[in-house]
């Protein structure tokens, strides 16, 4: 992944192109300058190197991926107005990113029906719609209404998407720790010592107050944090906090 050739081009040489000289080369390409285009698209192959960086824990040939993402960077090049002020970088990494996306999902080893498939593309686009017109992502009941779907459909064509994920990926960015996925996913759910614990806390929550058994049932099984509690209960957070300490409190009381 640290090769200076990708594709056969020297990254190591690759041209920068200041801003004037974009925009310029921009308004040739417009005329159907087709020497400017092949300028524009190598002084931008830096761009597009600094986006499939992000990709490479997954395992992707980067050769792959740099072919996939100079047809994202040629699509904006193409799609790209001069009269929006924004700069052609802001522009163009969005389209990279999606196309990579694009790529690996459709290459995804887990084979996913085409129906399934062609559904999921349309609840992300409705969902990237959901986001520039209310500045937030949409809930699964959100998008099933918008779309005139059953929610669970949206949940399976969303999930058939997902691109799978190496155990021995790093379970965090801090690469000092070497702590992969498979240290994490340890299988206790057939232990003698799971079930037996499993019945002691079902046991103690029984006598937690109705407020704490709740609390205590979103955090810890269903794994909400504390804000998005406090929400949907109608506390403050501070509150959450308190009342959770206590239910622990009570219930390590009954452990002992």
């Amino acid at each position: 992944m640290n090769k200076v050739e990708i594709c056969g081009v020297n990254t190591s040489k690759l041209p920068v192109l200041s801003s004037e000289k974009k925009e310029e080369l921009l308004k040739a390409i417009k005329n159907g300058n087709t020497e400017a285009r092949e300028e524009f698209i190598n002084g931008n192959l830096r761009l597009v190197l600094s986006v499939i960086k992000r990709f490479y824990a997954r395992g992707e040939n980067a050769d792959d991926l740099f072919q996939v993402g100079c047809v994202g960077l040629i699509k904006a090049m193409d799609n790209f107005d001069l009269n929006q002020n924004v700069q052609f970088s802001t522009y163009a990494v969005p389209m990279i990113i999606g196309e990579v996306k694009r790529y690996l999902r459709d290459n995804n080893t887990i084979r996913v029906s085409r129906s399934i498939r062609d559904l999921a593309y349309k609840v992300l686009s409705e969902k990237e719609r959901y986001i520039k017109e209310y500045n937030r992502e949409p809930t699964i009941e959100e998008l099933a209404k918008e779309m005139n779907l059953p929610k669970e459909d949206i949940v399976l064509s969303l999930d058939a998407v997902q691109t799978p994920v190496s155990l021995q990926e790093p379970a965090g960015n801090n690469d000092l720790e070497n702590i992969y996925i498979q240290d994490q996913i340890k299988d206790k759910k057939n232990s003698d010592e799971y079930w037996a614990e499993t019945i002691t806390i079902a046991e103690a929550m029984k006598k937690l107050k109705e407020k704490e058994k709740m609390i205590i049932s979103k955090r810890f099984f269903e794994g909400r944090t504390q804000i998005e509690v406090a929400n949907e209960i109608g506390i403050s957070q501070a509150q959450v906090s308190r009342l959770e300490k206590n239910a622990i409190d009570h219930i390590k009381r009954i452990y002992k």
